[in-house]
């Protein structure tokens, strides 16, 4: 028996009702490109004997969340911003746990005149509408001031910004790791800020599943929530590896994750500061008429299995 899987056994996981079924078993895991979803990568590492887990890329958190929606994917893992869009317009969704906080950051040229968020008035800024970054920069602007007709919005991509900001197609950008720590060990951009002084806090990634999926098949969410468990601790507590797997699953130079994962906190447990900063998040996207009514959160909002795992702990 190997050492993940003793830990696996250990912490209550192999649940007798999934393990009757789980011989041959493929779970199907969205997650995206992005440094600060890469739990779901060692998800194998920690699953019961003869589960398979398949991971697969989105390129944004919306595409994500509506695989989740249509079943495409069993689970999923993406913005805030993108479940609270669905869930407002009543889509099929459920959040079971958090992934990520942190993982974001504002970028400018470092050869250019921007050092403060101030600095974007009359800029070109690469944001990437419907995201999680979008609602921070947006309610950033407005502690500091400013809206978003201060500055010219350019629609990129996360995993085109660095590109952008090089070739100068913009100033600055509001990315995502790894992106940000792309730039930064290219000797083509700086940090302004991390924009998690908004009563948001850091709050980013969130754990998705189809409501029907929670009525049907609850014994495999509590299995798929451990392993996420276990994967996300693992991953912080190993920095090396998060990074080793970031290379190998996203393509990236390990100089410039180095710089990324100090910016990256995994996470699962959906505790009250966490569903309180969902909360206010809402109330931003509801007053940026982002949304049209705000997301009925208890639907929305699922803490049994997170609330289960604390209890275990």
């Amino acid at each position: 028996m190997t050492i993940a899987r003793r830990s696996l056994l250990a912490a209550g996981l192999a649940l007798p009702a999934l393990s009757a079924r789980a011989q041959g078993m493929t779970i199907k895991m969205g997650a995206l490109k992005l440094i600060h979803s890469i739990a779901p990568h060692f998800y194998e590492k920690f699953a019961p004997a003869g589960v398979k887990i398949d991971v697969i890329p989105f390129e944004s958190p919306a595409e994500c969340k509506n695989a989740v929606v249509t079943k495409s994917v069993d689970f999923g893992v993406f913005g805030i911003a993108a479940g609270i869009l669905g869930a407002a317009a009543r889509e099929p969704l459920v959040i079971m746990a958090s992934c990520c906080d942190k993982g974001m950051a504002v970028v400018a040229r470092k050869d250019g005149p921007v050092n403060s968020l101030t600095d974007l008035r009359g800029k070109r800024v690469a944001i990437w509408p419907g995201s999680t970054q979008e609602v921070f920069i947006l309610e950033r602007l407005k502690m500091e001031g400013m809206s978003i007709r201060d500055i010219t919005s350019v629609r990129v991509s996360f995993s085109e910004m660095h590109l952008a900001l090089a070739r100068g197609d913009v100033d600055a950008y509001v990315g995502a790791e790894p992106a940000p720590g792309v730039s930064v060990a290219s000797g083509i951009g700086k940090i302004v800020e991390y924009p998690y002084s908004t009563p948001m806090g850091a709050l980013n990634m969130v754990f998705g599943v189809h409501p029907e999926t929670i009525a049907q098949r609850a014994g495999l969410c509590r299995t798929i929530l451990n392993i996420h468990r276990l994967s996300s601790e693992f991953a912080m507590a190993n920095r090396a590896d998060m990074i080793e797997m970031a290379v190998a699953k996203l393509g990236q130079q390990r100089a410039a994750l180095e710089i990324s994962a100090p910016n990256v906190d995994l996470n699962w447990k959906m505790t009250p500061l966490m569903l309180q900063q969902s909360r206010t998040y809402a109330d931003h996207m509801l007053a940026l008429r982002q949304i049209r009514a705000l997301p009925d959160f208890a639907t929305f909002f699922n803490t049994t299995f997170s609330d289960e795992l604390v209890g275990q702990s």
